[in-house]
């Protein structure tokens, strides 16, 4: 077996992977991408071969680079070319490339209004963010903070959360997201508590 022969088995595989990681369904990855059910399922058992029009939008859905969900070898070039998404109004820069272990992105958060009841949502997973500029709001479990620059926080993300900007300037923030957690550690001021002296 040659080595690009060897490559195309291992897509499969790091497919489902990626999209387990992302807590996503084959049903939802295909309401995503507009690829059926059975071709995902295909891709990911091997007995489909992997064509650029499949795996461009599953990388571009999972957020990962294409040459780590091919598993194309290393350049030896450590710089990370990172391509933002929109998403949600939100722009997503990843700022890794492994689709294991922490995965890192910068996002910036658009003005935004008030949301008096934002609706949480939980997760396998841990997460940590660091607000870089603006006022970050982050909704976890019975909290409601706000972190203004330099402030950050760490969560078990099968706690229900939510974050969002409810201020008329961006908000720029580094998310960390990770393999489960054991605790939460969250340090902020509840929203509306002046900051100290």
């Amino acid at each position: 077996m040659d080595d690009v022969e060897h490559l195309m088995k291992t897509v499969g595989p790091r497919l489902r992977a990626v999209r387990q990681q992302r807590d996503l369904t084959l049903a939802q990855a295909s309401d995503a991408t507009g690829i059926s059910v059975s071709t995902l399922s295909r891709l990911e058992s091997g007995t489909r071969r992997p064509q650029l029009e499949l795996l461009v939008p599953l990388a571009a859905l999972y957020r990962v680079p294409l040459d780590e969900l091919v598993g194309a070898p290393a350049t030896g070039d450590p710089r990370i070319h990172p391509r933002p998404v929109i998403e949600h109004g939100m722009t997503v820069i990843p700022l890794s490339r492994r689709s294991g272990g922490l995965i890192v992105y910068k996002l910036v958060l658009p003005p935004g209004g008030p949301h008096p009841s934002p609706e949480t949502n939980s997760h396998e997973g841990y997460e940590w963010l660091y607000v870089i500029d603006g006022h970050l709001r982050l909704v976890l479990g019975e909290h409601d903070l706000v972190l203004p620059p330099g402030e950050a926080a760490e969560f078990d993300t099968r706690v229900p959360h939510w974050f969002g900007n409810e201020t008329a300037e961006p908000v720029e923030l580094l998310s960390i997201f990770g393999a489960q957690g054991a605790r939460v550690h969250v340090r902020a001021r509840p929203k509306g508590r002046p900051a100290p002296g």
